[in-house]
């Protein structure tokens, strides 16, 4: 029995800069959302009506320190 052993080695691939920035771009608008949701969404600055929103995220609104009572 013999022993064989392959020496390859892996270069890895670089991502260019410009691939990644639409993606950074839509994580960001996707975080400010979040964000919103979170923060504002209820009473004046309401854009879907009724408390649905507000009482899906309260209790991320208390974890971020957001003020809602």
């Amino acid at each position: 029995m013999t022993n064989t052993v392959f020496n390859q080695t892996v270069q890895p691939t670089p991502i260019p800069v410009h691939e990644l920035l639409p993606w950074i771009v839509f994580g960001g608008l996707l975080l400010l959302l979040a964000l919103y949701f979170v923060g504002a969404e209820q009473g004046a600055t309401s854009l879907i009506p009724g408390m649905y929103v507000h009482e899906f995220v309260h209790d991320g609104r208390h974890l971020l320190g957001f003020p809602c009572h």
